[in-house]
């Protein structure tokens, strides 16, 4: 199965966003900052993917994270303000945004004084709320997990870490760059470490979103 995510940066859907969505033929799309016109029929589809949506929306009204599906889903609680889940043939997908370098200190759906401390607590909440198996955890975690940290922070890279390591994961987007080339991706897509990843790829999104997309192809085991 193909997985991918994408931040879509609250942009209005195009017919480019439509065509570039297709292309990529996805299984499963863990998006972020989604622009509330993309939802259509009261929030539960997007592009004919059957759509579970945060009930979060951020400071511009784009919605923090949504799972879209080819399979019908059955809808979950968000595990946090900042994320959107659903299972999908027993499995539970997650998206999330995690915070970012300058995000001011305690400020909603953040707690803490400081980044380390406001991404701790993130995951913590994920942590209680996300199963440890049969789970796909991906989104735009705003941290790399090796090399140089632009986008994070490396007190909050080692919670992310930690977070990947209790759940069971394999993050196969680790290695894949950032647009630019400055730091290695900070969009990911970590699957149970028992899936076969065949292929793990960053596509060219530019013109279409500050962020370009990552997809993985995965065999369930």
């Amino acid at each position: 199965m193909r997985i991918g995510t994408w931040n879509v940066d609250n942009r209005l859907m195009s017919v480019k966003h439509q065509e570039f969505i297709r292309r990529q033929n996805c299984d499963v799309w863990l998006l972020t900052e989604v622009h509330p016109d993309w939802a259509e029929n009261e929030d539960t589809t997007i592009l004919h993917f059957h759509a579970q949506l945060s009930k979060g929306v951020m400071e511009s009204n784009q919605f923090w994270a949504a799972v879209l599906s080819v399979l019908p889903i059955e809808r979950l609680d968000d595990p946090h303000e900042a994320s959107a889940a659903a299972k999908i043939e027993g499995v539970t997908y997650c998206s999330t945004i995690l915070p970012w370098r300058g995000v001011k200190a305690n400020s909603a759906p953040w707690h803490g004084s400081n980044h380390s401390e406001m991404t701790e607590n993130a995951i913590s909440t994920l942590l209680r709320n996300l199963p440890k198996g049969d789970l796909v955890w991906g989104g735009d975690w705003n941290h790399s997990l090796i090399g140089k940290e632009h986008a994070g922070s490396m007190g909050g890279r080692h919670h992310v870490l930690e977070a990947v390591s209790q759940l069971g994961l394999n993050v196969p987007t680790t290695d894949l760059s950032h647009r630019g080339n400055y730091c290695q991706s900070i969009d990911h897509i970590g699957v149970p470490v028992s899936w076969k990843v065949e292929s793990a790829e960053r596509v060219d999104a530019q013109g279409l979103s500050d962020h370009d997309a990552y997809v993985v192809e995965v065999v369930k085991t």
